[in-house]
């Protein structure tokens, strides 16, 4: 479906240059001489840059209608992901290359969400907030405070976070999957 640059709205997918783009901000703009524009901040849907457009009002564009499904992750087997639908119990593979880094957030029986672009899948979004155990870490000794600064851990799905001192092997931490940052102990 076409729209012109009167019909944006924030949130909208639109097809420029042969990318999928979400308009994240516009401003009409009508200068006292010359035509009307609208000034974009625009997000690549795929790659997550945003980038600044100015566009001719009137410009003409197609839309996409994003779509968003909840899943749930059951398992890997190396090569594909494998999820299911909990309403239908229908299941899917996703190839680990499309799963890409979201794999180190990913646990058994976690809800996911895939969102798609028409009929093609273009993100996989893991829960804001996952509780994972550590597997792998150095020693906390007594005396190691919240200021003593920070250690690597590995957690149960391979991620490695920073994370206080005063962590050992087997607890369980909260992690924010936006920024792979420590939240606490569970």
């Amino acid at each position: 479906m076409a729209i012109s640059t009167a019909d944006f709205k924030n949130g909208m997918c639109i097809v420029y240059n042969n990318k999928l783009w979400t308009i994240n901000e516009f401003q009409h703009v009508k200068p006292g001489k010359g035509g009307a524009f609208v000034r974009t901040k625009l997000r690549d849907v795929r790659s997550g840059r945003v980038v600044e457009y100015t566009f001719n009002s009137g410009t003409k564009f197609d839309t996409v209608r994003l779509e968003e499904r909840k899943m749930t992750y059951l398992y890997n087997d190396g090569e594909d992901f494998y999820f299911m639908d909990p309403n239908s119990y229908e299941q899917m593979s996703i190839p680990a290359d499309v799963v890409g880094d979201t794999a180190k957030w990913l646990k058994e029986n976690d809800e996911v969400t895939l969102q798609y672009a028409g009929d093609e899948l273009i993100s996989i979004t893991p829960q804001m907030f996952v509780e994972l155990a550590v597997t792998e870490t150095d020693p906390g000794f007594k005396g190691d405070t919240v200021q003593g600064g920070t250690k690597p851990a590995t957690l149960e799905t391979g991620a490695v976070v920073n994370i206080p001192m005063y962590i050992n092997v087997g607890d369980v931490l909260q992690i924010d999957t936006r920024d792979g940052r420590f939240i606490k102990r569970v």
